[in-house]
């Protein structure tokens, strides 16, 4: 695989470690499907499980993100499934067939640009609390009815990028080279450039983004 198909495909693997490990188990026990970026992976917020490297860590043990699903739950223990349909749908969940191969260099460009854009939220808005949304894999914070984040990338933009998405958007678009999404604006990472330059330029185009809403 190239470098870019590598990182989309760790991305969807991640994703859906995020889902099904996480966020799944922790909503059952513990009501909430709120996680956390670190800067060598993600975590659970309200129980034990974080993702480190390329490794899934929890309260008593932990096992590399390789070979099938069901080896994974069966070593960890934990209530595997992603959050029930009526919070969301999920595009990510994981079978228990399918083998897992996360790429470790592919994960660290993915946990730089998603810490890089924790920082920047904090830096930015005064409130700013970021979350770690398992829906989306993004991490994000709104302010004032406008959301600010940054995505780990998707089916429509498939690498990382920052993006800032009015809530009246639709109803109300603004105009200029920023606003280049249906949902807002949209800014295109390079996740291998230097995380405190990184957190710098994504705080940055916030700020530009704030000063033309």
């Amino acid at each position: 695989m190239s470098g870019s198909q590598t990182i989309v495909a760790t991305r969807r693997q991640l994703h859906g470690v995020a889902e099904s490990f996480l966020a799944g188990p922790q909503y059952r026990a513990a009501g909430t499907i709120r996680l956390a970026v670190r800067r060598d992976g993600f975590t659970a917020t309200a129980v034990p499980v974080a993702v480190h490297g390329t490794s899934l860590v929890w309260s008593d043990g932990s096992a590399p993100l390789v070979g099938p699903v069901r080896d994974l739950v069966a070593a960890s223990g934990l209530d595997v499934g992603p959050p029930p349909t009526d919070l969301y749908h999920s595009v990510a969940a994981l079978d228990l067939d399918t083998v897992l191969d996360v790429d470790a260099g592919a994960a660290e460009l993915l946990y730089r640009a998603l810490y890089a854009g924790g920082f920047a939220l904090t830096t930015v808005l005064a409130q700013g609390h970021p979350v770690l949304w398992p829906e989306h894999l993004d991490v994000a914070a709104t302010q004032d009815e406008v959301n600010y984040g940054v995505s780990a990338g998707d089916d429509s933009h498939p690498l990382p990028y920052a993006y800032v998405g009015p809530w009246d958007f639709a109803a109300n678009p603004r105009t200029g080279p920023l606003w280049n999404a249906a949902f807002g604006a949209l800014y295109p990472l390079d996740a291998d450039a230097d995380i405190n330059d990184l957190a710098a330029e994504i705080a940055d185009f916030f700020r530009a983004a704030q000063a033309n809403l």
